[in-house]
């Protein structure tokens, strides 16, 4: 291979070739396997609450401290990234994942599965980052990254999709460690093709990670996820407030860190540029209403309507198919019309999803139910993949790991937002309709489990349940369709990426660790 610099290859060779294209079928494989373990577990719950006998509060931090833990490291994982290599790390962490997977999969007591599931959030806040920097080195064409980021994106969702699926499989033949043991294989085809496909890259004259940033930067977002958790399922009490609070001194502490640091774990420039932060909003606000939209949908599917997980993840796979469509339609629609257009497009879409949201009306509305989440997940999938790319294509590509890391940290606290967010709107609004000691007591799951509860009462419990959703998808509309106007006019700057030049404008500090950045 001949070593060349980014900054300097010429328009002809920044052109990807088969082997990046191969490649990123490579990162897609541990973004599939985070997908599909956001979704197995809670098919898994029942049985190994079965088998291990955890508390109320055990099980909750079974499915909560591998997302807290995972939001809170992925900024600083960026930055090692950047510094000790980033197809390294991404190894690293694949093998720690299938190692801890082993170990969550044999888990003797509650304890121990709780410790591994915050051990593999440890190892699964490596994985992201580090694929989405590697994609901006693979593919230095404006366009072809896009795309790229884009075909890269869906294979997350396609994860989470396929999970009931998988999960239903495994399950009705295996016992539940069944479902994390699932991981050993890809892991296994990751560490084994790896280094023959992906390059390694790693930021020139880097210098350490700074203790101390990593410190103040797992104090700002740690407690953010907790109090956002906590408000959903408690309300918003002294822990929230007090979390809240712990998190505002953090970041103010963080960023003035940060701004002193020569090598700074985070550049907060980022966002300071107009194309990167405004992208970095779209991706919050956006991912709020997803999240919200996919909790209350499922929980719609599952209560309401009374089908199965499995089938329930079936009916999933429309919206899928509509995310994917857009993922990569969208950059290849870029290549002819502004960024900005097209995420206002997409969203206007997504808001007349929300619409057909509003209209459902209790059970028999599955097809009212998945048409309007299609609409809603094809404005994701656009915005998925412009957002990132808009992100980590206007930084520098020695901070690209960074970049990655922010926007992936945006994207779990948006999804950890609209969950509290439009839960605890559909929650208070079923308890405004069904009092305390109504059908189930205070949610439509207990409404349907308790025996003694006559058909009329769960039909009310079900209304409730609907208006919920109902009211949660007229507000968060609104919010989308002024994200949608905003996204055109603050984004209308930047052009086609038909009219960028083949090369990127990084500056020509990418290294790998054998010298120049290399194909």
């Amino acid at each position: 291979m001949s070593a060349n610099p980014r900054g300097t290859e010429t328009a002809h060779s920044s052109r990807a070739g088969p082997r990046e294209w191969t490649g990123l079928g490579v990162l897609a494989l541990p973004t599939i396997l985070l997908g599909l373990d956001v979704t197995l577990l809670y098919l898994a719950l029942p049985a190994l609450s079965v088998d291990l006998q955890p508390s109320s509060t055990q099980a909750l931090w079974i499915l909560d401290s591998y997302g807290l833990v995972i939001a809170g490291l992925l900024v600083t994982m960026g930055a090692i990234g950047d510094r000790l290599g980033r197809r390294r790390l991404l190894m690293i962490g694949t093998a720690a994942f299938g190692i801890v997977s082993i170990v969550a999969a044999f888990a003797p007591t509650a304890e121990i599965l709780i410790a591994a599931r915050a051990l593999l959030g440890v190892a699964g806040a490596t994985l992201m980052p580090s694929c989405l920097a590697l994609i901006t080195n693979m593919f230095i064409d404006a366009r072809q990254r896009a795309l790229a980021i884009g075909v890269w994106a869906t294979t997350f969702a396609l994860g989470m999709a396929a999970g009931p699926l998988v999960g239903g499989v495994l399950l009705e033949s295996f016992w539940w460690g069944s479902a994390f043991l699932l991981a050993l294989p890809i892991a296994g085809l990751v560490l084994l093709t790896a280094p023959v496909l992906l390059p390694e890259y790693r930021a020139a004259e880097t210098g350490r990670v700074d203790l101390l940033s990593v410190a103040l930067s797992l104090g700002a977002i740690l407690p953010l996820v907790y109090a956002i958790k906590h408000a959903a399922a408690e309300g918003f009490d002294t822990q929230t407030t007090v979390a809240l609070v712990a998190s505002a001194v953090f970041t103010i502490a963080f960023v003035h860190r940060q701004r002193r640091l020569s090598d700074p774990l985070l550049d907060v420039a980022l966002f300071t540029n107009r194309a990167s932060g405004t992208a970095l909003g779209v991706l919050l606000v956006g991912l709020v209403g997803v999240g919200g939209a996919l909790y209350l949908v499922t929980q719609h599917l599952q209560l309401v309507e009374e089908l199965s997980p499995l089938a329930a993840g079936a009916w999933m796979g429309p919206p899928a198919l509509a995310m994917v469509v857009a993922a990569i339609g969208a950059p290849l629609l870029t290549r002819r019309v502004r960024p900005g257009y097209v995420v206002a497009g997409t969203l206007v879409l997504s808001t007349l999803g929300y619409v057909l949201l509003t209209q459902v009306r209790g059970p028999d509305s599955i097809g009212l139910v998945v048409g309007g989440f299609a609409l809603v997940y094809l404005g994701f999938g656009s915005v998925g993949a412009l957002g990132s790319d808009l992100v980590v294509g206007t930084t520098p590509a020695h901070r690209a790991g960074s970049a990655a890391a922010m926007s992936e940290t945006v994207q779990e606290l948006g999804v950890a937002m609209g969950v509290a967010m439009l839960g605890s709107l559909t929650t208070l609004v079923y308890r405004s309709q069904v009092p305390a000691d109504g059908p189930g007591g205070e949610s439509l799951a207990g409404a349907i489990s308790t025996p003694e509860v006559s058909p009329a009462l769960v039909a009310q419990a079900k209304e409730a349940f609907t208006t919920g959703i109902n009211i949660s998808a007229t507000v968060t509309g609104v919010a989308i369709l002024a994200l949608a106007v905003m996204s055109a006019v603050v984004l209308r700057h930047i052009p086609p990426t038909a009219a960028v030049p083949a090369v990127s404008s990084d500056p020509a500090e990418d290294k790998v660790a054998g010298g120049a950045n290399t194909r």
